[in-house]
């Protein structure tokens, strides 16, 4: 069985072109992983994923552990086994959702977060120790720690009571993650806007040692500026020989920028939750599909889209489709993002393979 391993293949600039090998599957980087937060891509299949060129995916432990709980899905033989997929799956902690979705939530240093459910309102508590044993629950293959995800301020207590608190938790998730060679475990940079205390969380987690670095604490409001800037003041800091990941992000041009910056990982609901409200990102732009002025237009989203004959259905009829509110027009606009993601994905991995990836950059930076 494949131990985890990272290692790139080329370098243009900060922009790092790479692969993940794990015992489920090798992943090419920079890569964009759907979002199947509750075991399942929002109106797919895993085989219609997998025909995207999709290569991992993210699942959520906040979500699992509310419904269907993991004994449940640890009981059927793990995530894998449970929603039928063998591509690699990484699990976030929790905490993002915590500060997101939680309309009661107290968060304690030693017992962690302490929170009401959206769902019922049951309370739960999730620590590091807890986070992690979810995780390795579920069979995950990358585990993420359990950290705090601040809302956006400017307030730099806030945020350096925050960052300590996210140390202080990456600590306990190492210990408790113990020795698994065939699953990685990711640290989490917090640190909000400071450069500083971006840097004391890089610092502080690189002594505790980690198979993989994310940043968190972004898409949570800031300009795309403001989360280049972030990014801009660490770059040089990262650890060379180890993926970094951005969570939650983002737009197409929110992955160029980041990409440009040495990012190597991405996921985020945007593809998904558009194509269930009837924008298509394409390569001339974003498309909102139920505008009036698409009900005679019969040419397809992509003349070139070759992925399960997406290329067959015009704007004309997917147009009709999301005015008579049929699921179908979902799940169509919804494979096309996914496919569109894919694509981008491989044009910008084939430049940092040629070392035109400026070009790129620059030739679609302000059209997507």
């Amino acid at each position: 069985m494949k131990k985890f391993k990272f290692e790139i293949l080329k370098k243009d600039k900060f922009a790092r072109l790479g692969r993940i090998i794990t015992h489920r599957g090798d992943i090419d980087t920079p890569t964009f992983m759907p979002v199947g937060t509750q075991a399942t891509v929002k109106a797919c299949t895993i085989g219609d994923i997998k025909k995207t060129g999709s290569q991992i995916i993210l699942s959520n432990t906040y979500h699992l552990m509310i419904r269907p709980g993991v004994e449940r899905v640890r009981d059927a033989g793990g995530l894998h086994e449970f929603m039928n997929c063998d591509l690699p799956i990484l699990t976030d902690s929790g905490g993002f959702q915590v500060m997101s979705l939680s309309k009661i939530n107290k968060i304690d240093k030693e017992k962690g977060a302490i929170f009401n459910s959206h769902v019922d309102g049951k309370k739960f508590y999730l620590s590091p120790e807890e986070s992690i044993r979810i995780q390795l629950g579920l069979n995950s293959d990358i585990v993420m720690i359990m950290d705090e995800c601040p809302k956006k301020t400017n307030d730099y207590e806030i945020i350096n009571k925050s960052t300590n608190l996210s140390l202080h938790w990456a600590e306990r998730s190492k210990k408790a993650f113990g020795h698994n060679p065939h699953k990685a475990l990711f640290g989490i940079i917090q640190g909000g806007l400071f450069k500083d205390l971006r840097l004391k969380s890089l610092e502080g987690l690189l002594k505790i040692g980690f198979d993989g670095y994310a940043l968190g604490g972004l898409a949570v409001g800031e300009t795309q500026d403001e989360m280049f800037n972030v990014l801009d003041d660490i770059k040089e800091y990262m650890p060379e020989k180890k993926p970094h990941y951005l969570m939650g992000v983002g737009t197409p041009t929110d992955i160029l920028g980041a990409v440009k910056r040495g990012v190597d990982m991405f996921d985020c609901v945007l593809p998904t939750r558009s194509g269930r409200t009837g924008l298509a990102f394409t390569w001339n732009g974003r498309v909102n599909i139920k505008n009036n002025k698409y009900q005679n237009d019969n040419s397809p989203l992509d003349p070139n889209c070759k992925i399960l004959n997406l290329n067959k259905y015009s704007k004309n009829y997917l147009n009709h489709l999301f005015n008579t509110n049929e699921i179908l027009g979902s799940m169509l606009l919804t494979l096309h993002n996914i496919n569109f993601y894919q694509e981008l994905m491989k044009a910008i991995r084939l430049n940092i393979k040629n070392d035109t990836f400026d070009e790129f950059y620059n030739k679609y930076m302000d059209k997507l």
